[in-house]
């Protein structure tokens, strides 16, 4: 429904919006009665077209409004109470956006209304087969046009009329291309009919396009600007640090009520960085003292003290890992070499220790580590070949870390392989089911596609980047920020993300999840990946200790 397709009926046809007939005047012709006119929500795709809602959706749409008439300023309707198959959507009222939770994806809506006809009453809809595999409305006029040459028992209806270079056999139900002949099935569907204006409309954004907004300009007003903070390598931006009030907040909404998946200010980003000091951009005011500091607010927003810089690697070596270390002095650093050898296997192996390591001596490496070298991790205790060790630290990131593989211990800091990106952090007014309390904070990564380095498992080789970038959400209470602010760390140690396999798609040389599970929804829980879910931040702050990542690393 909310992903518009690459194809449209023509490519230079008509835009134009609904046309509206004076309200003084009838379809009757009788001076002084007004005619009927039919609501219908809108959304506009990727081209600029608006196409329909059902009937059933607009339906409930200003069922919504109605209700919330006289309750104060309207904020958000989620379809997934009208339509399951909209459950990943959120109509955002005070600034006519629809809000797809899962990918993040906004686009424009509208309140249209047009004559009341026998399509709009019967709750017809005509759609034509795009690319995707999917149907794809027509706009409300031509859907119109079509039903009443549909219920004229007409052959054919020519949409030239309409801008579109087509014709549409209403028998055999195809769409003709007048000049390549090419054709396209279009079927006629039927929902509830669409509502009948009445009252009038609740609006305290920016103007929409419908009869009542047109006729009232006052209703406009600027749409709320999106502040937010990007963390990529090589930029070190300080925010403009500005009140709400200077951001020209909308007269009527509420930051505290009102649902925008625009936030209204970004999260506070707390005082790590590295790479390098702050450098301020020209474009910001230059303002003597120290720098403003904000306090977390009741309502669930939050704004920025220092942001933070983030992720970037090299093309050889992490800009985030430890300095390059001989592999073999970073076993020695770890391990201590034990006088009486246990009498058990070594689980790299599986030789007895008493017996010789499985894995030759590097040329590289000293004559100190030998074959029969048996040395014991300096925290857990577990015994192993020193020789194994060094193979398995080789075959790894090489950050200058090591970890137990009997007890998952880490010695020294744990990075990861994941590919330059960029980290954004937004504070949303609106609550997460389960967390009625306090905001919403939102993560955005996205990592564009690449050449893989020598760190990463096919070096040289390219790697893709499905389903960037990725929304994730956490409630903005206290549990929740210490989780942000550990992904925080693992993100700039590249451990949120890898390079591997998808178990999904089957896929090889793609970004992946790296065992630190995100919430990939916001007001649903349709893929498992939603709100409610009581045990989800304790899950995910062990799966941070798996990787190093814990309290101690904020200190």
């Amino acid at each position: 429904m909310a992903t518009g397709s690459s194809f449209h009926p023509g490519g230079s046809g008509s835009r134009n919006g609904p046309s509206f007939a004076s309200p003084s005047s009838s379809s009757s012709g009788v001076p002084g009665q007004a005619q009927p006119m039919a609501v219908v929500w809108e959304w506009q795709d990727d081209q600029g077209f608006w196409r329909p809602y059902t009937g059933q959706v607009s339906s409930y749409i200003e069922q919504c409004l109605q209700q919330q008439r006289g309750a104060g300023p309207s904020s958000s309707i989620c379809l997934a109470q009208v339509d399951p198959s909209l459950s990943a959507y959120i109509i955002d009222i005070p600034n006519l956006k629809q809000f797809r939770q899962d990918t993040g994806k906004v686009r424009a809506v509208r309140r249209s209304l047009f004559p009341q006809s026998s399509a709009l009453g019967s709750g017809v809809l005509w759609e034509w087969a795009n690319d995707e595999g999917g149907w794809t409305a027509y706009e409300i006029r031509t859907s119109i046009m079509l039903e009443h040459s549909y219920q004229a028992g007409q052959a054919t209806a020519d949409l030239s009329p309409h801008g579109y270079n087509y014709i549409v056999d209403l028998t055999a139900l195809q769409q003709v291309n007048k000049a390549t002949s090419y054709r396209r099935q279009v079927r006629r569907q039927v929902s509830v009919p669409y509502p009948l204006a009445s009252g009038s409309v609740i609006h305290s954004g920016p103007a929409c396009s419908c009869h009542q907004c047109l006729s009232n300009s006052s209703a406009a007003g600027p749409m709320l600007s999106r502040s937010r903070h990007s963390f990529t390598a090589g930029q070190a931006n300080r925010p403009s640090l500005q009140t709400q009030s200077q951001q020209g907040r909308l007269p009527g909404t509420s930051s505290s009520s009102a649902y925008s998946p625009y936030p209204r200010r970004p999260l506070s980003m707390g005082s790590l960085l590295w790479n390098g000091p702050w450098s301020t951009p020209t474009s910001v005011a230059h303002t003597s003292g120290p720098p403003q500091a904000f306090g977390h607010h009741a309502n669930g927003l939050s704004i920025p003290t220092i942001p933070l810089h983030m992720n970037g690697s090299s093309s050889v070596n992490s800009a985030l890992a430890a300095p390059a270390q001989k592999p073999e002095d970073v076993i020695k650093k770890y391990m201590e070499e034990v006088p009486v050898v246990p009498d058990e296997d070594c689980i790299i192996c599986m030789e007895r220790l008493s017996c010789p390591s499985g894995y030759e001596v590097p040329a590289e490496c000293s004559q100190s580590l030998q074959p029969n070298t048996v040395g014991k991790l300096s925290k857990c205790g577990h015994t192993f070949h020193m020789l194994c060790m060094l193979a398995m630290y080789n075959n790894g990131t090489k950050d200058g870390s090591l970890q137990c593989p009997s007890c998952k211990t880490i010695y020294g800091e744990k990075t990861g392989i994941q590919p330059k990106g960029k980290m954004e952090i937004y504070s949303i007014p609106q609550s997460l089911p389960g967390h009625p309390d306090c905001g919403t904070i939102q993560i955005i990564y996205n990592i564009p596609p690449g050449i893989q380095g020598p760190e990463h498992p096919n070096p040289g080789q390219p790697y893709t980047c499905r389903g960037f970038p990725r929304f994730c959400f956490l409630p903005d209470n206290d549990k929740g920020r210490k989780v942000l602010e550990l992904l925080k760390v693992a993100w700039t140690r590249r451990l949120i993300f890898t390079v591997g396999t998808s178990s999904t798609t089957g896929e090889p040389d793609t970004v992946i999840w790296n065992e630190i599970h995100h919430k990939t929804e916001m007001m649903s829980n349709v893929s498992g990946h939603g709100y409610p879910d009581p045990n989800y931040l304790d899950n995910v702050l062990s799966e941070l200790a798996s990787q190093g990542v814990t309290e101690d690393c904020l200190k």
